[in-house]
């Protein structure tokens, strides 16, 4: 799933960057207010993670803005700034969560998890449908008891799918959230992976609407 990080501390930038690519998520950085904004406002994102002392445009601001317009992903504030009254503003202006510099990974993991988890209308860590499980914490996928390998595109083609199981994902959606934005995307990305995840979860999983999408029924296997 892709991820927007916005935050201007280069040394945060790095370490908090690679721990999201090592937890699986396609991770777009940017560290000026005004641009942040843009990119929140023109693409799609499974979460934000925003800092709120940005240059030219502050993370309060950007917030408003995007929740002003419409926009409804999940948004976890990470900031210095640790008063309860700035969490209770920035809160009311539309964030998800709010976790206070300095912390530690894991918390932010758990935390990110869980924004993208309930904004899915999923109260449970593990996403299970039928016999298939996925455990977004361990990164692991079973049926019936029995673990799959997956390659990370699998997984994260198959965990977005099941985390929005119930609606069709239009193939487009699918590609923004399967390679990093200067990545070459081959056209048939999406069919080759649907393909090579029906022989390993079974064919009954991954529906294909034809003109419109994929989707992952919420009853089946």
């Amino acid at each position: 799933m892709r991820i927007l990080f916005v935050e201007d501390d280069p040394r945060i930038v790095r370490d908090v960057s690679d721990t999201l690519t090592d937890a699986g998520y396609i991770v777009d950085q940017e560290s000026d207010g005004e641009e942040a904004w843009f990119m929140g406002d023109t693409k799609d994102y499974a979460a934000i993670i925003l800092d709120l002392g940005l240059p030219n445009m502050d993370g309060l601001t950007i917030l408003k803005k995007w929740r002003e317009n419409g926009r409804r992903f999940p948004i976890l504030v990470l900031t210095a700034r640790g008063s309860w009254s700035e969490r209770v503003e920035g809160i009311d202006a539309g964030a998800d969560d709010y976790l206070p510099k300095p912390f530690e990974m894991d918390e932010l993991l758990a935390r990110l998890r869980a924004v993208i988890r309930r904004s899915a209308g999923h109260a449970d860590s593990v996403i299970i449908v039928g016999d298939l499980k996925l455990d977004p914490r361990q990164m692991r996928v079973t049926v019936k008891g029995v673990p799959k390998i997956l390659t990370p595109q699998e997984y994260r083609l198959l965990s977005y799918l099941m985390l929005h199981c119930g609606r069709v994902v239009p193939q487009q959606e699918l590609a923004e959230h399967l390679q990093g934005e200067h990545e070459h995307r081959e056209s048939n990305a999406v069919e080759v992976l649907v393909g090579r995840l029906r022989r390993k979860l079974g064919n009954g999983l991954i529906e294909t609407r034809r003109g419109f999408g994929y989707i992952v029924m919420t009853e089946q296997i």
